[in-house]
Order: structure tokens, then C-alpha cells, then sequence
């Protein structure tokens, strides 16, 4: 398997590279003064348990067609984001520049603090609460927050967590199939 190249954040435009940068309009300005203090890792896949395709994108694109599966009915009205989607094999898609805000938390609390999109980034695994995620995407989501704690000083000490523990009983991604461990023995401590 290839090396993939380095990560690296250029801060003026928010963006990572080499991922590959497709715009979504579900994303606003964060409050004046915000600080990026966390990081919340979500699981994903469309329709449920199926990976590889477009369907995610076009979810973060609001082109997800209401009649491509019965799933797709029941989200047709979402407005959803996130900063940065893992796939399976560990390409990097970004839709949202990390300094605006992404709309992937909804209604969560972090440490008394109520919506979390205003200071954190959100980055979605393709995956689902049960199937184990892929080694690739471990390594990429490490290498991800090497480089966001290199580019960002809040984020050096800033806590990384799963969507569940911001939104408990709303949430559960991702889910018991996320090994938490596996990721801090990259080198990416959670907490």
C-alpha cells in the first residue's frame, strides 16, 4: 500500500492538504471570539451499513435524492456537515473550511458549554456503530489531528470525543466499534 502524503492545515484558508475540497452550503460563521476547543468523531454511512459511494457526499451537498433508497425519505430535510469525511480507505474529503462552522453536532453539551459546532471541528468516519472502522482510517484520523494540533494551539490540549458523549441518548456514533485505544496508540490521545 502507497505512503500516503503528509497532512498539513493551511491556516489562512482553513482547508487540509491533500484533501480533496468539495464545498457544502450547510456551514455558517462561528460566534465572534469562538476558539476551536474540540474535536467530535462521527460514523456515517448511506444508506445504513452500506459504504463506498456518493450518497454521503450528496447528504453534505443536499443533493441526496429522496427515491434513491426508502432511508433517504426519512433525512430528505436534513442540513447536515462536517469539517472532514474519512472513507474506508483512508481518502480525506473536506467540506467545510475549519474556521466556519460546520453543522454536525446539533444540540450537544461539552463540559456545561451548549452547542459544540461553535468551537469544535467535526470530522465523520465512514462506518456505523457495529463494523469495525478500518485501519486506514485510523491511521488517516491521527495523522488529521496531528496536523489540526499543529495548525490550531487550542487544539493541542483540546478534547477529542465521540458524538454520543455531546449528545447522550440523541447520539451514538460511533459507536462500540470505534476502538478509542487504537486511536491513542497512534498517537492521539482522546479525552
Amino acid at each position: 500500500m502507497p505512503v500516503p502524503p503528509p497532512l498539513e492545515v493551511d491556516v489562512g484558508r482553513g482547508l487540509l492538504r491533500p484533501a480533496r475540497y468539495v464545498p457544502s452550503p450547510n456551514q455558517d460563521t462561528r460566534p465572534p471570539g469562538a476558539s476551536l476547543d474540540l474535536v467530535v468523531i462521527h460514523g456515517i454511512s448511506l444508506p445504513p451499513g452500506d459504504f463506498g459511494g456518493e450518497w454521503v457526499e450528496r447528504l453534505f451537498l443536499n443533493t441526496l435524492p429522496p427515491d434513491g433508497h426508502p432511508f433517504f425519505r426519512t433525512i430528505e430535510a436534513l442540513r447536515v456537515s462536517a469539517h472532514l469525511f474519512v472513507r474506508r480507505d483512508g481518502e480525506i474529503v473536506q467540506f467545510v473550511p475549519f474556521h466556519a462552522r460546520a453543522w454536525h453536532a446539533g444540540a450537544s453539551v461539552w463540559r456545561h458549554r451548549v452547542a459544540c459546532n461553535d468551537f469544535s471541528i467535526g470530522i465523520e468516519l465512514e462506518g456505523d456503530d457495529l463494523v469495525p472502522y478500518a485501519a486506514a482510517q485510523y491511521e488517516r484520523l491521527a495523522d488529521i489531528l496531528v496536523a489540526l494540533r499543529r495548525a490550531y494551539a487550542t487544539l493541542a490540549p483540546a478534547a477529542v470525543v465521540g458524538h454520543s458523549e455531546i449528545a447522550p441518548g440523541r447520539k451514538t456514533d460511533p459507536g462500540p466499534a470505534f476502538d478509542w485505544a487504537r486511536l491513542a496508540g497512534r498517537g492521539a490521545e482522546a479525552g
